[in-house]
Formats: C-alpha cells, structure tokens, sequence
C-alpha cells in the first residue's frame, strides 16, 4: 500500500507540480518550525458559529486538537482546551482538518483522523463536549471496522442530530479474497442522537469513490444530509458526484455534478465544497485536470442535484488557482480560492445575490507571503466570514460583502 500511494502521489505530481509543491511546502515548514500545540502553531484550523454568535476553532498543531472560542469576531481568544490527551500522528493530509458542530444548548462536537501506520491508514476518532467546550470525553473510534477511514465531514441537522459521512476502506480486502478488482474506497455514513456522544452503526452510502479527497456536505432540509464528493466512474475516471439522502439512514441516487473526463490512476487530494441556500440551490465549487476541462468550476442545481449548470471557471489560470469554497450566507452566496502569482498567495473572492446565476468580478480580500491554511468560509447568521490561517500572520477572521 506504502508503494501505491507514494506511485500516486508522483503520478499526480507531475499533472500539478506547481500546486503540490506549494501543499507539501506548507505541510513541512509548518510542522518543522513549531511544535507546540497552539493556535500560532496550528496547521489546520476549522471555524463554527455557536447559536448565540460565539466563534469556536478547532485546530491541529503539535500532534494535538485544541478548542478555543471568540466573542468579539475573533480579536481575541479564551484559554484553549486540548481535546486530545497524549500526542497522536495526526492525518496531515492536504484535505484532512478537524471537524466541529456547536449546538444550541452548547454542546460541541469533533470529530478527526489519525495515521496508524506507515501506509497512511487512518481511524476517525469522536468526541463530545457537554460543558461548553471546558472539557471534552475520552475518543472514540467512529466505527468499529479496522480498516482504514479518513475525510470524516460533520452536519448538524435540524433536531439536532449529528451527521458524519466519511472515506472508508474496509470493502477494499473482501473484494480481493473473492477475486474482484477493487478501486478507491466507500463512502460511509452514520448519525448521532446524542450530540455526538455516540453514533449510530454505520452503513455504505456508494462504493469505489476516490480515496482522498475531503466531502462537501450540507442539508437539504430537515432530516435530508446532501454530500458532494470525487467519485470513480467508469474508465477510472475521478469526477465529481452528490448524493442527496432521503433521510439520515436511507443515501439517495450517486448523479453526476460535471463530465469533466479526468482520467488518473492517483489521488488528486483536492476535494469539493457544498452548500445548500433557503431556496433550495445547490452550489458546488471543485477542482479537476480533466479532458474536458482543467481548473477550478462552479456549478448550480435547482432541482436537488439532478442537472447542473454548465460549469463556471474560476481564477486566473496563470496564478494556479487552488482550493475552492463556496457558502450560501444570509445575504447571498459567496466563493472563494487560492491564487499565487509568484510571490504571494491572494485569496479572492466573488459574490452573488441571485442564486449563483450572476457573479461580481472576482477581488483579493487576503493576501500572504507565507505558506497558509485553505480558506474556509463561515457565517454567523449575520455575516459570511473568510476564516484563514497563515504562518506569517497567524488566524485571520474577515467579513465579506456576502453580495448584500
């Protein structure tokens, strides 16, 4: 498996040197030069908005998780909680970050991934807060399968329910005992009653979906988990697919998000993102180095996920745009990416007040000289806010016009 992974990684180096040069630099200049596992230090930072508009982060730095939460839009910090209680070799993984849902009597749910051997197999592991964040119970193993499970995404539904789907490979050894090839991995889910504490038996959403990539998940309605995700299709190609569930237990038709006719033996470790407007819009943001199309796209769907729009190119080719993101906020829908010009790395940023049919011209919002953190969005039920970490000037928390 050790040489499989290290053969995909150089066969998908050479279709993105540029970009995986610049991943694998963050990676190791972030760890090599601080240990500790403090916000400052922190690789990998996920934001949530508490009901009450209180900003929670959950971060990887030092081989620890950490909380710690904001009341004044991130200024300033309370003491952070280490969640983790011996240091673990954490999933460092381009697309791997911790997972957090706050709910609405303030109980906080993680969830991450670990390495547990050399040929980068990973366990999920969950925890729960019942205290506001002061303290958080002993991990635990998502599921009890001792195969190899990373990219766990995290939605907390209307009744307060958990959601988790994540990449899972325990599929892969009974089909080659019985003889049958075997690409990729499932898609797995399973659900949580009581915040998090403990989730439900886990079940096979769709099976020989990419192995690498983060999820995109977002809700439908009540009671209705959506999830976006880099499947394998016929021909061993790795576009992008969305799965829209009947309900928490029952996974829905894989549909087609765009025939981009990508064709790769390898991980391209650069997932989608999703998210779901009040009306009902899907929108999706990806990357893709297909025949048909190479770059970063946008699509739409008004129909829960049974046709797209034709795809939107977004960035400048000759600045390598990279990891896409897209938030329906309370006063339009908002993306965001990576480029760099050759010196710097900008975030910029566009937005629409029409359900995606309309963007404005794409400006940079952020900029650093520095290695950083994939640009997130977030929002408080107010504002839609660009959470992005740097090592050169640490967290960063930035309204955006959010197109109102």
């Amino acid at each position: 498996m050790l040489r499989m992974s290290l053969l995909a990684t150089l066969a998908f180096a050479l279709c993105q040197s540029a970009a995986n040069a610049q991943m694998s630099h963050h990676q190791h200049a972030s760890e090599a030069a601080c240990e500790d596992a403090i916000l400052r230090c922190a690789s990998k930072v996920t934001p949530a908005f508490a009901p009450d508009g209180t900003l929670w982060l959950a971060w990887m730095a030092g081989g620890h998780i950490s909380v710690a939460s904001s009341k004044d839009e991130g200024r300033s910090f309370s003491a952070p909680v280490q969640v983790t209680r011996e240091k673990l070799n954490l999933d460092w993984g381009p697309d791997a970050r911790p997972q957090v849902v706050i709910e609405k009597n303030g109980g906080i749910a993680l969830a991450f991934s670990r390495f547990r051997d050399k040929a980068f197999n990973g366990q999920v592991l969950t925890t729960r807060s019942a205290d506001g964040g002061q303290s958080f119970a002993e991990l635990r193993p998502i599921t009890s399968s001792n195969e190899s499970q990373r990219f766990v995404a995290l939605g907390l539904d209307a009744d307060g329910s958990v959601f988790a789907a994540w990449i899972d490979k325990r599929n892969r050894v009974p089909a080659r005992e019985e003889g049958r090839k075997y690409q990729g991995a499932g898609l797995f889910f399973a659900s949580s009653k009581d915040g998090g504490a403990v989730y439900s038996e886990t079940h096979l959403a769709a099976d020989n979906t990419c192995e690498c990539c983060r999820l995109g998940l977002a809700f439908a309605g009540p009671g209705r988990p959506v999830v976006v995700f880099r499947n394998i299709f016929e021909g061993g190609v790795r576009d992008h697919a969305i799965m829209t569930f009947a309900d928490p237990d029952a996974p829905g038709e894989v549909r087609r998000v765009s025939n981009d006719d990508w064709q790769i033996a390898a991980c391209p470790h650069h997932g989608p993102s999703l998210s779901i407007s009040p009306a009902g819009t899907y929108h999706v943001t990806w990357y893709t180095s297909g025949k048909a199309r190479k770059g970063l796209f946008y699509a739409r769907s008004q129909d829960e996920g049974r046709t797209f729009s034709d795809p939107l190119p977004l960035g400048r080719a000759d600045r390598n745009p990279t990891r896409p993101y897209v938030l329906a906020g309370p006063h339009g829908t908002t993306m965001v990416w990576k480029e760099f010009d050759g010196e710097k790395t900008a975030i910029n940023a566009m937005t629409s007040r029409d359900e995606g049919k309309s963007w404005s011209t794409p400006s940079a919002i952020a900029t650093t000289t520095d290695t950083s953190d994939h640009p997130l969005l977030v929002s408080d039920g107010r504002k839609t806010y660009l959470s992005w970490m740097t090592k050169a000037d640490g967290y960063r928390l930035l309204p955006i016009g959010d197109g109102s």
